[in-house]
C-alpha cells in the first residue's frame, strides 16, 4: 500500500569484531541485523489454521526492506545469506539475517598503540525514501549479549542514532540509523614487543660515552642502535595507514631518537679523532691553546 508508511524497527547485534585494518582503514564485523515490520497481507486467523500463530518462510517469498550498509568497503552492501523470516498471525514479520560486513572507518593513529577509534556503520533503505519506509531504532544500544571478545580491541560504547538526510541526487529525504562503535586498542602486545625494546635500545646510546676510546667499539655500538631503531620504525610504517595527516607519537619518538643517535655518532667520531692525535702527528692550533689554557683557567680563577 503506497499510501501508508512502513515502519521498520531496526536493531543490531554484534557477534564478533573480526578485524580492524589500519592500513586500508576498514572494520570487519560479524553482525545480526534485527528487523521488524508489519505486513497486513500476511495476517491470518489462527482459529482457521489449527491455532498456528507463527510460521517460518523463505525470505525470498515475501517483501523485505532493502536495508543496506551505506559505508561498505568491499562491495557487499546488502545481506547475502537470505535466512527464513518469522511471520506472526497479526501480520508482524521478524527477520534476523547474519552478515559479515567490511565498513569504512577513518583511523586516527596519533596515540598508537594507546589509541581509541570511532567507527560507524550506516544502515538505510537504498531505494525507498522516508515517505515509503521510515526506520525506528529498536534499541539505542548495540546488543552485546552474544559478542565474542576480541584479543586486540575492546568495545567501549556502541550506540545507534536515527538520522534523515537529503542527498544531492534526489529530492526525497532518506532515513538511516548509524551505529557508532567506540573501540579501544589493547596495548599489551605492542608494549611488550615494540615500546619496551625501543626504550631499552635507546638507553644504550648513553653507554657509548662510557666506553673507553681505546676499545674500538664505540662507533659499532652507535651504528647498531641506529639500525635497530630503523627496523622498529619500518615495523610501525607497515601497521599504520600511509597518510600525511598525522604522525604517531611513537614514530616521532623513534625519529628524534635516531637524530640523537646520529649526533652521538658525530660526537664520537670527533672524540676518537682527538683521542688518537699525538704531538708527533698533529700540532695544537693557537686558538685552541689560547682558549683552553689561557681563557678558561682565568675565567675559573685557576693558576
Amino acid at each position: 500500500n503506497t499510501s501508508d508508511v512502513v515502519i521498520v524497527k531496526f536493531g543490531l547485534s554484534i557477534a564478533q569484531l573480526i578485524d580492524v585494518d589500519e592500513k586500508n582503514q576498514m572494520m570487519t564485523t560479524n553482525v545480526w541485523l534485527k528487523q521488524e515490520w508489519s505486513d497486513y497481507k500476511l495476517r491470518w486467523d489462527p482459529a482457521d489454521f489449527d491455532n498456528v500463530t507463527s510460521i517460518r518462510v523463505p525470505s525470498e517469498m515475501i517483501w523485505i526492506p532493502d536495508i543496506v550498509l551505506y559505508n561498505n568497503a568491499d562491495g557487499e552492501f546488502a545481506v547475502t545469506h537470505m535466512t527464513k523470516a518469522h511471520l506472526f498471525s497479526n501480520g508482524k514479520v521478524k527477520w534476523v539475517p547474519p552478515a559479515i560486513y567490511k565498513s569504512s572507518c577513518s583511523i586516527d593513529v596519533t596515540f598508537f598503540p594507546f589509541d581509541q577509534q570511532n567507527c560507524k556503520m550506516k544502515f538505510g533503505s537504498w531505494t525507498y525514501d522516508k515517505a515509503k519506509i521510515d526506520l525506528e531504532n529498536m534499541d539505542r544500544h548495540v546488543d552485546l549479549k552474544d559478542y565474542w571478545e576480541s584479543g586486540e580491541w575492546a568495545i567501549i560504547k556502541a550506540i545507534g542514532t536515527y538520522n534523515s538526510k537529503k542527498y544531492d541526487c534526489c529530492t526525497e529525504i532518506y532515513p538511516d540509523i548509524t551505529f557508532c562503535f567506540i573501540i579501544r586498542r589493547l596495548p599489551l602486545f605492542y608494549t611488550i614487543n615494540l615500546i619496551i625494546p625501543c626504550l631499552l635500545i635507546s638507553c644504550l646510546t648513553v653507554l657509548v660515552f662510557y666506553l673507553p676510546s681505546d676499545c674500538g667499539e664505540k662507533i659499532t655500538l652507535c651504528i647498531s642502535v641506529l639500525l635497530s631503531l630503523t627496523v622498529f620504525l619500518l615495523l610501525i610504517t607497515e601497521i599504520i595507514p600511509s597518510t600525511s595527516l598525522v604522525i604517531p607519537l611513537i614514530g616521532e619518538y623513534l625519529l628524534f631518537t635516531m637524530i640523537f643517535v646520529t649526533l652521538s655518532i658525530i660526537i664520537t667520531v670527533f672524540v676518537l679523532n682527538v683521542h688518537h692525535r699525538s704531538p708527533s702527528t698533529h700540532t695544537m692550533p693557537r686558538w685552541v691553546r689560547g682558549f683552553f689554557l689561557n681563557f678558561i683557567p682565568r675565567w675559573l680563577f685557576m693558576k
